[in-house]
C-alpha cells in the first residue's frame, strides 16, 4: 500500500511541476502582457491543485491529515487572481 501512495504522490508532483514549468516558460516567451498574465495564472492553478492533491494523499496515508493541507493552497487559490486582475486593469488604463 505504501508503494501505491508513493506512486500517486510522485505522479501528482510531476504533473504539478510540469504545469508550473510551462507557466514559467509561457511568462517569459509570450509577447504581450495579457498573454503573459494568462500563462502563469492558468498553469499555476493546475500546478497548485496537483501539489494539493499530492499533499492530501501523502497526509491521508500517513494518518496526519490536518487542516493545514487545505488552508495553504486555499489561501493561494483565493489570493492569486487579485494581482493578475490589478495588473490587467493597470495595463488597460495605461494604454
Amino acid at each position: 500500500m505504501q508503494l501505491v501512495m508513493e506512486i500517486l504522490v510522485s505522479i501528482f508532483l510531476l504533473i504539478g511541476a510540469f504545469f508550473t514549468l510551462v507557466g514559467g516558460i509561457g511568462m517569459v516567451r509570450l509577447p504581450d502582457l495579457f498573454m503573459r498574465l494568462h500563462a502563469p495564472t492558468k498553469s499555476s492553478t493546475l500546478g497548485l491543485g496537483s501539489f494539493l492533491i499530492a499533499a492530501i494523499i501523502f497526509a491521508a496515508f500517513n494518518g496526519r491529515f490536518g487542516f493545514a493541507a487545505i488552508r495553504i493552497p486555499l489561501f493561494a487559490f483565493l489570493t492569486s487572481p487579485a494581482p493578475a486582475t490589478l495588473i490587467a486593469h493597470a495595463a488597460l488604463n495605461y494604454n
